[in-house]
């Protein structure tokens, strides 16, 4: 008996990937197309599991990451799961951003190339999945792009160790700076991906070249325009059969060398970055970006800011900094801009209470 066997992909009980093994071919699937694809805690487990899998499967030569839908390949994480779960405990982020590590180390340690079909949009931890992958073929109606400063967070799962490598340094300090999406034929002259399928058909025929208008028309379903990804699928495939035409050992000691840059910086930074943003969770900024993207408002970058200049102001803590105390009942530790006790509701003095904002 093999000590690796082959196992059906129907032997995994997924619930939010799609998993499917074909003539050498590998393909995974996030299934939360009502999320925009955005991964959960038990999607990176899933995808981790479902990459192993393909790792060790013999019968797998080439493996295809994509996402649900027509919309979006992934759009990182579930903002709203951070909000609800992580902002509360940050101790937990830490657990998460392992089994994060663990996802994009699947990718890189397959030992078979990973290729990217990028069905939609593909930001935040989508774009560095994109990264990390080692070929992409995009839709031309999606674009690229991070979002980690306008919600509170820092790209460093993949985006600041390897935007720089991929498209020089001026460009990935633009891209993180102000979280520009970039549209997939600029992608392509960037070299974030390697080839672009046509996406956006009217009355039956693709247009080359869409423009924003018509890929928001086809977005919509309006005026006779649609999005339709056989284009892409067949370029996939097509790259994925040269890929096929390949020893695979070979192919495996050539994804390990010219995976040398990615490793160094990866693993330099990595487990820093997951303690940095485990400890940021506890900060004034994740709980104002993730908590207006979950309410669908505008977020107030402003509010941060003044707290940093106005006297006793704390752009670190919601309510203040932790240095108030309550002469009734002794508690110290309370915010500084609570005017009554936490514990015993007291009304505190006045020269204790400091403005927040």
């Amino acid at each position: 008996m093999r000590a690796f066997p082959s196992r059906p992909p129907s032997s995994f009980s997924f619930r939010e990937i799609l998993y499917q093994k074909e003539a050498g071919i590998a393909r995974i699937t996030i299934n939360r197309p009502g999320h925009y694809n955005a991964y959960s805690t038990a999607c990176l487990e899933e995808l981790a599991t479902a990459l192993k899998d393909s790792s060790f499967d013999d019968a797998v030569g080439v493996i295809v990451l994509t996402g649900a839908g027509d919309r979006a390949f992934c759009t990182g994480g579930d903002v709203k799961e951070y909000a609800e779960t992580y902002v509360a405990a940050p101790r937990d982020y830490w657990k998460y951003m392992a089994l994060f590590r663990a996802y994009i180390d699947a990718i890189l340690s397959t030992g078979k190339p990973v290729i990217a079909r990028i069905n939609g949009i593909a930001v935040g931890g989508g774009n560095e999945t994109v990264l990390a992958c080692d070929l992409a073929v995009m839709a031309e109606h999606g674009y690229l792009g991070q979002v980690g400063v306008r919600v509170g967070s820092v790209a460093c799962g993949g985006a600041t160790q390897w935007l720089p490598l991929t498209v020089g340094d001026k460009r990935a300090r633009e891209m993180l700076f102000t979280n520009r999406q970039i549209q997939a034929r600029l992608a392509l002259e960037w070299g974030m991906v390697n080839r672009v399928a046509a996406s956006v058909v009217r009355g039956g025929d693709f247009v080359e070249g869409a423009s924003p208008t018509e890929i928001e028309k086809a977005q919509r379903r309006e005026g006779g325009f649609s999005i339709d990804l056989s284009r892409l699928d067949a370029e996939v495939d097509r790259l994925a059969r040269e890929l096929l035409a390949s020893f695979p050992e070979c192919l495996r000691y050539t994804k390990q060398q010219v995976n040398f840059w990615k490793d160094f910086s990866w693993g330099l930074t990595v487990r820093h970055a997951q303690d940095w943003l485990a400890l940021h969770y506890t900060d004034f900024e994740p709980f104002e970006g993730m908590n207006a993207f979950r309410e669908k408002r505008t977020v107030d970058f402003d509010a941060v800011r003044r707290r940093a200049v106005e006297p006793g102001g704390s752009p670190e803590t919601p309510w203040g900094a932790h240095v108030g105390a309550c002469p009734a009942c002794g508690t110290a530790g309370l915010p500084a801009a609570f005017t009554h006790c936490g514990v015993c509701g007291e009304q505190l003095p006045a020269e204790a209470a400091v403005p927040a904002r």
